[in-house]
């Protein structure tokens, strides 16, 4: 959702950490000797890891009424998954106030005030998130955290989720643009030390998915809000409930061909 405006920098992993990757996933029988399966995951927060769009739903709707408005559904829908900047065009938009730069950053401060005073009570997991982190880091893959969301409020989210699932995070107000560009996950594969194209994003909106997809990345969709159209890059999934280390790799390989034993 929204930056609040660097990421959280670390080294390539070491071959020892691709070593031990490979070493536990040939143990569950997930990856073939040939190396089939994505270098490392990719995830998105809100809305995806934790049910943080209705908060989102309660701090764009009071930012609107503050401007002397109220937010439309269609507006809000819009909004899903998207960068701060974004947003904020859309809200005013939709009251109908002009976006003069003073009240604009008056606009942002006042919606992220409000959304960590909401982040601050705590943030429900995704039916099936938790385990699901939970479970592909067991398998050894290196993980990062790609959110549009900005650094203040992912660190606030992150007492919630758990950092130590990441080994880096990145977020909307550390990239010169935000999703639905692809810079968040061309960062977060950097970090990581591996290609993009590598990587299996998961992702619950259209604007998200666009990103992944625009970096290179396969697309493991779990709708939350809204549904995600289907397309060649995108691999559709209910929800992360009884994710295991083989459905990731046959997410990524149904994308990128190949079909593990």
């Amino acid at each position: 959702m929204p930056a609040d405006g660097g990421s959280t920098g670390a080294a390539p992993l070491p071959r020892s950490h691709e070593r031990h990757l490979r070493s536990n996933l040939l143990n569950e029988g997930a990856v073939r000797e040939d190396g089939t399966g994505p270098a490392a995951v990719l995830w998105d927060m809100d809305g995806t890891l934790v049910d943080s769009e209705k908060v989102w739903d309660r701090s764009l709707s009071e930012t609107a009424q503050w401007l002397g408005g109220e937010l439309s559904a269609a507006a809000r829908t819009e909004t899903i998954g998207g960068n701060m900047a974004r947003s904020l065009e859309i809200l005013f938009r939709d009251v109908g106030v002009a976006p003069t730069p003073q009240r604009t950053v008056e606009a942002r401060r006042w919606l992220i005030a409000r959304t960590a005073e909401l982040f601050a009570e705590g943030l429900p997991w995704r039916p099936g998130a938790e385990e699901a982190l939970q479970t592909v880091r067991d398998a050894g893959w290196p993980m990062a955290l790609v959110t549009n969301t900005g650094r203040r409020l992912t660190e606030m989210a992150l007492e919630s989720i758990g950092r130590e699932h990441f080994a880096v995070t990145v977020c909307g107000d550390e990239v010169p643009r935000g999703k639905p560009e692809p810079d968040p996950y061309l960062r977060g594969a950097e970090l990581l030390g591996v290609a993009a194209a590598e990587c299996l994003a998961v992702e619950d909106s259209p604007t998200g998915a666009r990103a992944a997809e625009r970096a290179g990345a396969v697309v493991l969709v779990v709708p939350c809000e809204v549904a995600v159209p289907a397309a060649p890059s995108r691999v559709q999934r209910e929800s992360l409930v009884g994710l295991r280390p083989v459905d990731v790799i046959h997410a990524y390989t149904r994308v990128r061909g190949g079909r593990p034993s």
